[in-house]
């Protein structure tokens, strides 16, 4: 059996961290979504019941980004001892600002004198975190510079580029945009007032960085082009931009009716659907343009034992993952501390009614 799985080992473990990848930014991505509106919210309590709607499984989310990076490394390592090194500020500091940004939670509920420190910290490492996430993509679509052994030959800097400023400055609207539809399903009042009305513009950076990130590849890289605009390539890809176009429409028509958890599947579907053109673009390379899936997958015992172990840990996260968002269904309250009375200190603490 294990031999007969073998020749699609690279299709597979290039699958389990694209998923992983996939959760994570869609996860991971409402929370700090919620950051980046964060100082431009109102009121003091938008900001409370912002914070108070992702309380319950913020944490739980970035699970993904770690288990992505380990599987990058154990089942790819020929990709990973490239793009490490291509990326090792950014990536550095985005664990710095995520770090930040945790803090920032945990103690922003705790004090009054010193809580726009904390807001700041919040907004500050959401942000950082999105820009950093920007240009390690943006240096992943506009290649990597490998030397003649295989190895990274690029500078500590080069990830600063044009395209990758771009990339970041959409994934904040993108983020912005889920962010806001988070916001718009959990929560009710002014809170979800402001919700709609800054969707709008998170939805026009959005476009308009998925439109000039689309174009600047299929311009700058004409394998990228030649797959998706050469005959027959065209006609089995172009339901993937138009139905991009389409949701992005529909989202920009339904931001104030409908269901309010409308907002926020659009916006993951927008994701989605940016993400499947991203792999059409640079399948089937881990780094593009040097670095195939089949070139650099790990020796068979390697992906054999992670194997096991993804195939367990996989489920038993998403199952829990489920369960959270499950339990804390439901619309966010507004609370001032943790603990509180007798009667309510569980949803204090975590921030969020039960359903109905």
């Amino acid at each position: 059996m294990i031999v007969s799985i073998t020749p699609y080992l690279p299709v597979i473990f290039a699958a389990a961290v694209a998923f992983c990848v996939v959760v994570y930014v869609l996860a991971d991505g409402f929370d700090l979504g919620i950051g980046i509106l964060f100082l431009i919210a109102p009121r003091e309590a938008d900001r409370d019941l912002m914070m108070a709607s992702i309380e319950p499984v913020w944490d739980g989310n970035e699970t993904w980004l770690v288990m992505g990076g380990t599987l990058l490394f154990a089942a790819f390592p020929a990709g990973y001892y490239v793009i490490l090194p291509a990326f090792y500020l950014p990536i550095v500091f985005m664990l710095f600002a995520l770090v930040f940004r945790g803090v920032a939670f945990e103690f922003r509920l705790q004090t009054t004198m010193f809580r726009w420190l904390w807001d700041l910290a919040f907004a500050g490492g959401s942000i950082v975190a999105t820009l950093c996430q920007g240009f390690v993509l943006g240096g992943l679509i506009g290649g990597v510079n490998v030397g003649a052994n295989g190895m990274y030959a690029g500078g500590a800097f080069d990830f600063l580029t044009i395209l990758g400023l771009v990339c970041g400055v959409g994934l904040l609207g993108g983020y912005a945009l889920l962010g806001a539809g988070w916001i718009i399903w959990k929560t009710d009042g002014s809170t979800q007032v402001f919700a709609r009305e800054v969707a709008h513009a998170a939805l026009i950076l959005t476009a308009a960085m998925m439109f000039i990130v689309s174009a600047w590849s299929a311009w700058s890289t004409p394998e990228v082009a030649g797959r998706w605009f050469a005959w027959p390539n065209i006609a089995w890809l172009a339901p993937v931009p138009l139905l991009t176009a389409l949701v992005l429409a529909l989202t920009w028509r339904r931001i104030w009716t409908g269901p309010d958890v409308g907002t926020f599947i659009r916006a993951l579907l927008v994701f989605f659907l940016g993400f499947g053109g991203l792999v059409v673009s640079l399948w089937p390379y881990v780094v593009p343009r040097h670095v195939t899936v089949w070139d650099g997958i790990g020796d068979p015992q390697t992906l054999l034992f992670i194997g096991v172990g993804i195939a367990i840990i996989i489920p038993i996260v998403l199952a829990y993952q489920a369960h959270a968002y499950w339990v804390f269904r439901g619309k966010a309250y507004h609370h001032d501390a943790y603990g509180g009375s007798e009667s309510s200190a569980m949803f204090d603490r975590l921030g969020s009614a039960p359903a109905d």
